[in-house]
């Protein structure tokens, strides 16, 4: 198979601890599909460690891996929100957000105790959370007459497709969920009834 369909992230919220001279690291791990996601935590977090120095992330986003951002925030450059990437990439994980607060303790760690306390609290987070594997879907929404619902229903069973919506009339409409390395065999089934017209949706 030329196309990787599948992609590895975290099944629900998680949390790590790790603590060194004094300071607290308190990583959360939080599944996610968008950027968008990301203010909503930090602001929850921010709520709730009202005394806490730093909070430091990285996300990862894609089912290729490409979309990434780290922020330091405040700490040395390159001393938080990298090594806390570098925690994904070692796990291969993607669709990702890990925060990580500081709760300062009085002593300075330097650059290498930094990387390591950011980098072990990621680590703690991934190990406490349960990692799944998750395929690459395509949504598509198709449209037929009544006369070819037999024909429709046929395909939809044999390719064990997940339905999403369906209505029936004398005209039908179906939203459908199609794993991406399945995707050209069902297309081409769809069009070669002739009578099914076919939109693209989205990629999930």
């Amino acid at each position: 198979m030329l196309f990787d369909d599948t992609y590895k992230t975290i099944n629900a919220p998680s949390e790590g601890l790790f603590k060194d001279k004094g300071s607290k690291f308190i990583a959360y791990a939080y599944p996610i599909t968008s950027d968008q996601e990301v203010k909503g935590y930090l602001t929850s977090l921010r709520a709730i460690h009202t005394k806490a120095n730093h909070f430091c992330y990285a996300y990862r986003l894609g089912q290729d891996r490409s979309v990434f951002r780290i922020n330091d925030d405040g700490e040395p450059s390159g001393t938080a929100g990298r090594p806390i990437l570098n925690a994904m990439l070692s796990a291969d994980l993607t669709n990702l957000l890990i925060v990580v607060v500081r709760h300062f303790g009085g002593t300075l760690l330097g650059v290498t105790g930094l990387i390591n306390a950011y980098k072990s609290a990621a680590n703690e987070a991934i190990i406490a959370s349960e990692i799944m594997d998750r395929t690459v879907n395509d949504q598509y929404q198709i449209s037929f007459g009544y006369i070819a619902m037999n024909d429709v229903m046929r395909i939809i069973k044999e390719q064990q497709l997940k339905v999403l919506s369906q209505q029936f009339d004398n005209d039908c409409v179906m939203h459908l969920e199609v794993r991406k390395n399945q995707l050209n065999q069902v297309l081409q089934q769809l069009e070669n009834l002739g009578s099914v017209e076919i939109k693209y949706l989205a990629t999930v």
